[in-house]
């Protein structure tokens, strides 16, 4: 009798940081020889082009690190990442993103490697009612006056990936990914994007939890730029719900990875001080906890001319210089069946 097929499965989350690449004329053979102001004249699009050198930066990092599925945040949309994975991956991936509501055109995404035995569904949540209106709407609303909508939506989305083999009604797994309200405010109705991004979580988990349902059978993760602290032992209170509502637990805490290690964002304070901090994580259901390998399971570090694990910067000047001002996690999923 034949065991039940399995998969290994190299994941990557990455927020790429303004990940825009769109092109108005051609792009040349040796691209990778242009300086930066003739590889931005290739654009004429209002967003600015991702600086080549980091471009080139980032994709030698996934050549690399070789994920089978790479979860990508702040992506300028379909073309940007079919430009990315053509001129700098050779193509080597498919791409798969649904355009999101995000206000500054950086959306969620996913680079699936080619050749793999396994097929894939999207499905958006874009358009999915958040149920929830900042304090002034609901005076606004209560007085009789109109308000855009009757509840706000995700910032981005929450986007699901269904892999599965012969029948797409039975996925084996399933990625949520999704970017989070920021801590931006700019019309100062919201200190540090909390009630936003509370809001944001809640209905997340309401989607995980539906699909729990759909799918009983089939693990559930949850990923994305959070935009805040959702580990243990004291998350953000707006992270509460996943603590309270399912078993996930995020993946460095199931490796046993120190906190220290976990820092996915630096923040510079004053005086060249460095805060590091996680605030992209992937969650998993307890059910495939034995399959993660904690050895494989880490906080990629942008390396030197030298292939030297840079230290973490302590300006604002050596941030700018990163491929992005976040650092990819990757984790590896063995022998999961299928």
């Amino acid at each position: 009798m034949l065991g039940k097929a399995t998969v290994n499965l190299k994941l990557s989350l990455f927020n790429a940081e303004n990940l825009f690449l769109l092109f108005d004329h051609p792009v040349p053979e040796n691209f990778e020889k242009l300086s930066e102001p003739e590889w931005q004249k290739l654009s004429t699009s209002i967003y600015e082009n991702k600086p080549l050198k980091k471009c080139l930066e980032i994709a030698k990092l996934i050549l690399h690190e070789q994920p089978d599925i790479l979860m990508m945040c702040e992506v300028g949309g379909f073309e940007s990442l079919k430009n990315f994975n053509e001129y700098f991956l050779s193509s080597a991936y498919s791409c798969v993103l649904i355009e999101g509501n995000s206000d500054r055109n950086i959306d969620i995404g996913y680079l699936i490697k080619k050749s793999q035995p396994y097929f894939y569904d999207i499905v958006s949540n874009k358009n999915r009612p958040l149920n929830f209106l900042y304090p002034h709407e609901i005076n606004s609303q209560q007085h009789g006056f109109k308000i855009k909508a009757a509840s706000h939506t995700f910032s981005r989305d929450c986007a699901e990936l269904r892999l599965f083999t012969k029948d797409r009604n039975q996925p084996f797994l399933i990625l949520l990914l999704t970017h989070l309200k920021s801590r931006l405010d700019p019309e100062r109705i919201d200190p540090g994007g909390v009630e936003r991004r509370a809001a944001e979580l809640k209905t997340a988990i309401a989607i995980y939890k539906e699909l729990e349902t759909e799918f009983p059978q089939c693990p559930i993760l949850l990923c994305g730029d959070l935009n805040g602290f959702a580990g243990q032992p004291s998350p953000d209170p707006e992270f509460l719900p996943i603590y309270q509502q399912t078993d996930l637990l995020d993946i460095f805490e199931i490796a046993g990875i120190t906190i220290e290690s976990r820092s996915t964002f630096y923040q510079i304070r004053n005086g060249g001080k460095t805060d590091g901090k996680q605030i992209d994580y992937c969650f998993l259901p307890k059910k495939i906890w034995p399959y993660l390998n904690k050895e494989q399971t880490y906080v990629y570090k942008y390396k030197d001319h030298l292939g030297l694990a840079l230290n973490p910067p302590t300006s604002i000047e050596a941030k700018g210089l990163l491929p992005s001002d976040h650092y990819p996690l990757f984790f590896t999923l063995e022998n999961l069946p299928i």
